[in-house]
């Protein structure tokens, strides 16, 4: 009797403290044994989506040094030294990682706050490229604000800032999104301000990403598919019209069609012609690093534009496919992470994220159809690869947003509140 009170009395007194922190499992039928207790361990963010991002920018650091490196040998970039785009390079990668590391310090419900002004921020931005002496002419286009170390570009900004309020503006519609002239009417009326100061630059490739992001946003925030198709029967209809009223644009079309024939080889054709010529060198397995020779003055925007044709001919078709591999990679997972806001009841966050899917996805899938001939000439770079400063400034940027989306995420996951 005396064993019995002694039991009961130790039930009431507690565990002993060494075992106040170990959780208690059932072994079998008859025993109990205890396992240490740990934390939950939060990983901070997704890890790999960061280092297939490093990989594509250090893969795209070497093939800018290698893609300019003969350049000099040209009149026309006599004053240059031989590693100036690969120091130019380098630099805007220092300054777009520090902004990436402050941005993914901002919590996502800022970005939502700041929606709107970002936009507005833009459309100045993108109106005061247009006024002479301000603007950066190039080629015969006004893209460029020159602020002394780089030259900034409006555009590249304007595709991030139309993911925040495309996103945030659905959001705030989410009530009347199958109403036409409520929910998607006025964000049409907003890509058609952007699309003529866009077009005045002109820049129509930026044009038709910044479309596709909008677009892509509603049809994600839940338009229905007539609204869809309607609004990409509005876009396709536009775009024809700007081609078929403008002789250099339809010019570029027959060119694409022909670019082998007499009178565009040398001409509109001739890029294309020379990025076809690049890759077909390059075979299987390529050439070799460093070893291009389209890249000696033949082709043109080798370190921007066509950067993936010299890929094509340093690495050859293995090299190519490693590029699509990696951006597929990247493109997906990024439009997980968008997936699993919008399940954890994170609309604008996932809205977010995958615009930014949305648009590094079309922007890659246009600058790869180029390259490989299977599209138009248009001036899009590489996203994360290519040479210029605004560009891989935005694009990690908006990577770093991504990131703080996961985040979040996985605060979230783990009981922790953003």
């Amino acid at each position: 009797m005396s064993g019995l009170s002694l039991r009961f009395s130790d039930w009431f007194k507690g565990l002993p403290k060494a075992a106040a922190d170990a959780l208690p499992v059932r072994l079998g039928a008859s025993g109990f044994s205890r396992t240490p207790s740990q934390p939950a361990r939060v990983h901070g963010f997704d890890q790999p989506l960061l280092w297939v991002t490093v990989a594509l920018l250090a893969w795209g650091l070497v093939m800018v040094y290698s893609a300019s490196i003969a350049m000099p040998d040209n009149p026309r970039f006599a004053k240059y030294d031989h590693q100036f785009f690969l120091i130019r390079h380098a630099a805007f990668l220092c300054v777009a990682f520090v902004a990436a590391l402050l941005a993914f310090q901002i919590p996502v419900g800022t970005w939502e706050r700041w929606a709107g002004w970002l936009f507005v921020l833009s459309l100045l931005l993108l109106l005061a490229v247009l006024i002479p002496g301000v603007g950066k002419v190039v080629y015969g286009a006004r893209r460029w604000l020159p602020l002394g170390i780089m030259n900034f570009q409006p555009s590249e900004m304007a595709k991030f800032a139309i993911v925040v309020y495309a996103s945030d503006y659905m959001v705030r519609k989410m009530d009347v999104k199958e109403n036409f002239w409520r929910a998607v009417l006025p964000m049409g009326v907003a890509v058609a301000v952007i699309g003529v100061l866009l077009l005045a630059e002109p820049d129509m490739g930026a044009f038709m990403v910044i479309a596709v992001i909008a677009m892509g946003i509603l049809f994600l925030g839940g338009v229905n598919a007539r609204m869809f198709f309607l609004i990409a029967g509005i876009l396709l209809t536009a775009f024809s019209l700007m081609i078929a009223l403008s002789d250099w644009r339809r010019e570029r079309i027959f060119a694409y069609l022909d670019p082998w024939s007499e009178k565009h080889a040398l001409g509109k054709g001739y890029q294309l012609s020379h990025s076809l010529i690049a890759i077909g060198r390059g075979e299987i397995f390529g050439v070799g690093l460093g070893g291009s020779i389209e890249k000696m003055s033949w082709l043109p925007e080798a370190h921007t534009d066509f950067l993936l044709a010299v890929i094509g001919e340093e690495f050859g078709l293995v090299g190519v496919v490693c590029v699509i591999a990696l951006f597929f990679w990247l493109i997906r997972r990024v439009m997980y992470i968008g997936r699993q806001a919008i399940g954890l009841d994170r609309v604008f966050a996932g809205l977010v994220a995958q615009g930014v899917g949305l648009w590094m996805g079309f922007q890659t899938l246009i600058n790869m159809g180029v390259n490989l001939g299977a599209l138009p000439t248009k001036g899009l770079t590489l996203p994360l690869m290519s040479f210029g400063g605004s560009a891989i400034l935005w694009n990690l940027i908006a990577l770093a947003v991504v990131l703080r989306v996961d985040f979040e995420n996985r605060q979230l996951m783990h009981g922790v509140r953003v």
